[in-house]
């Protein structure tokens, strides 16, 4: 009977082993509870403030002044620093989520072309401008999106990394909107028009966006070419 009764302990113990312990209530609650605080921890409350923002923005720029200009460039420029820190934050307090990784992005997008829209009518920056770097930001997200249901990760490269600070100089400089005298260590600058140097930034960021895009469509090609290669490798 010894023996029997060894064996069936065996299987017992094999059967156990081979399948998962299911959750436990509290370990299912203590997940649940983790997703929801995703939405209040501190990078993301920052990513918040980004989307926050836009309005009152919007607002400081619907009747233009060297005042409201002033401020409206004080809040963009609070939002130009949280974009740099939200993102070292998150890694840093180790608490990188799904809906950081969509909030981040969308965030930044929503602030550059809300303030880029706005100051068409204003006759700070043109059109065609704005409608190229829409029509970049669309296209580009769209593949990534296109690549992520693939499994393939596109990563942003130098030309789009250079496209987003001069994007970032180009509107605050745009949004302050009013000549400024300058001067340096005593030396006289003159009267500097910061629309002048954010326009002129802005239509510099168009020769990056183009490059970067065509550096993500080529990055695309060739992760879809590698992966559908691997797929064949396999199949024979």
């Amino acid at each position: 009977m010894e023996p029997v009764a060894s064996s069936v302990v065996q299987r017992r113990a094999m059967s156990s082993e081979q399948t998962p312990p299911s959750p436990s209530p509290s370990a299912a609650k203590q997940r649940r509870r983790t997703l929801a605080q995703d939405a209040v921890n501190l990078p993301n409350l920052l990513t918040f403030g980004r989307v926050v923002a836009i309005p009152f923005l919007v607002w400081l720029l619907d009747a233009p002044s060297p005042v409201r200009g002033y401020w409206a460039c004080i809040v963009f420029t609070a939002a130009a620093i949280t974009d740099m820190l939200d993102g070292y934050l998150a890694r840093k307090l180790g608490v990188v989520s799904v809906l950081g990784k969509f909030l981040d992005p969308l965030a930044d997008k929503l602030i550059v072309m809300a303030s880029l829209v706005w100051m068409v009518p204003m006759g700070r920056i043109g059109t065609w401008a704005v409608v190229i770097l829409i029509g970049r930001e669309i296209s580009v997200t769209g593949l990534r999106s296109i690549a992520a249901s693939e499994g393939v990760v596109i990563s942003a490269g130098q030309e789009g990394k250079t496209k987003t600070a001069l994007q970032m100089i180009g509107i605050i400089a745009l949004v302050l909107g009013y000549p400024y005298h300058l001067a340096y260590f005593g030396i006289d600058l003159g009267a500097v028009d910061p629309i002048h140097v954010g326009r002129a930034l802005i239509y510099l960021s168009l020769v990056f966006s183009i490059a970067s895009a065509a550096q993500y469509l080529r990055l695309f090609a060739a992760a879809v070419e590698a992966k559908e290669t691997r797929g064949s490798t396999r199949g024979s």
